[in-house]
C-alpha cells in the first residue's frame, strides 16, 4: 500500500477527552505506510458566517484547517455526543470543510466516524448525525467503516484506549479499513 494521510478531528476541545485518547491510540495503531495526524485547531475556527468567508479575507484558522482537509487522503472524525448530537465544534468544522460550495476540500473525501461517550451505545447518535453532516456536505462518507465504545468514563477511568487491547484492535481495523478504501478509491 503506498503512503496515505488521514486526518483525524476530535469532536471534543477538553485535553482528557476519551476521543482525544482514541485519536492518540489510532496514531499508534497505524500500520507502515498510513500517516495520521490529529488536527489541532478546531477550537480555533470561529463560527461559521459567509460574511468572513470571503476570498481574500478567510480568518487564518478556517484556510489552516482547510488546507489540512484538501492534503489528506482520507478525515478520522472521534466524537463524543453531546445532548443526544455532534458538538458544536465538530458541526462548525464540517460547515468550514463544506465551502466554498464546488470546489470544498471535504468533497468527495473519505470520511468514518468513530467514537465514545458514557452511555451505553457509545454516542451512536451522534456519530450518525456526523455521517448524516458530513455526506451533505459532499463527502464519500463509508457509512460500513465505525465504532462505538460505551460506557468511556468508566472503561477508560484508568486506562487510556490505547492500553485497552480490544479497542486497540478494534481501532487497528478502522486505520486498516479507512487506509484500504482511500486505495480502492485511486484505483477505480
Amino acid at each position: 500500500m503506498s503512503d496515505t494521510s488521514i486526518l483525524v478531528l476530535v469532536g471534543s476541545l477538553r485535553a482528557g477527552s476519551t476521543n482525544r485518547q482514541l485519536a492518540e491510540a489510532a496514531v499508534g495503531v497505524a500500520p507502515e505506510g498510513v500517516d495520521i495526524t490529529i488536527f489541532e485547531g478546531l477550537g480555533d475556527l470561529p463560527f461559521y458566517n459567509e460574511d468572513i468567508d470571503v476570498e481574500g479575507s478567510v480568518p487564518a484558522a478556517a484556510t489552516k484547517f482547510r488546507e489540512a482537509v484538501a492534503a489528506a487522503d482520507a478525515v478520522l472524525v472521534a466524537t463524543p455526543e453531546h445532548n443526544g448530537t455532534i458538538p458544536a465544534v465538530l458541526k462548525n468544522a464540517i460547515d468550514w470543510a463544506s465551502r466554498p460550495f464546488g470546489a470544498s476540500p471535504i468533497s468527495g473525501k473519505p470520511v468514518s466516524v468513530i467514537g465514545s461517550a458514557y452511555g451505553q451505545f457509545g454516542g451512536v447518535w451522534a456519530q450518525d448525525e456526523a455521517r448524516k453532516s458530513f455526506g451533505i456536505a459532499g463527502a464519500s462518507v463509508l457509512e460500513e467503516i465505525k465504532l462505538s465504545i460505551p460506557g468511556s468514563v468508566v472503561r477508560f477511568a484508568e486506562l487510556h484506549p490505547k492500553d485497552d487491547a480490544e479497542v486497540a484492535a478494534q481501532l487497528a481495523d478502522v486505520v486498516r479499513d479507512v487506509a484500504a478504501a482511500v486505495s480502492a478509491e485511486v484505483a477505480a
